[in-house]
C-alpha cells in the first residue's frame, strides 16, 4: 500500500492530532478508521433496502419512507439528548 499526502489547513491537522491522541492512536489510523467505517449514501441506502427486506421477511413488518424518515429524526433527537445538545 502506498501512502498519499493529504492537504488540509493547520487547524485540521491539529485537531485530528487532539483526537488521535485522545484514542491512543494516530493521525494516520483515525483517517484510516473513519474511511473504513463510514458509509456512501448508496451504501447506507443499500444497507436500508437489505433492512426492510429482512423485516418484512422474518417479522412480517413493512416499514414506509415516512416512518423510516419519523425514526430517524426521533434516533437523531435521542442521541443529541443524551449528548445534552438541544435536538
Amino acid at each position: 500500500m502506498s501512502d498519499a499526502m493529504i492537504r488540509v489547513s493547520s487547524e485540521v491537522r491539529n485537531r485530528l492530532a487532539v483526537l488521535a491522541e485522545s484514542r491512543g492512536t494516530s493521525i494516520r489510523s483515525l483517517v484510516q478508521e473513519f474511511a473504513e467505517s463510514t458509509l456512501t449514501d448508496e451504501e447506507r441506502a443499500e444497507r436500508a433496502k437489505r433492512t426492510r427486506a429482512y423485516l418484512a421477511e422474518h417479522f412480517g413488518v413493512e416499514v414506509s419512507d415516512e416512518e423510516s424518515s419519523d425514526m430517524g429524526r426521533r434516533l437523531r433527537a435521542a442521541f443529541a439528548a443524551q449528548l445534552g445538545d438541544v435536538a
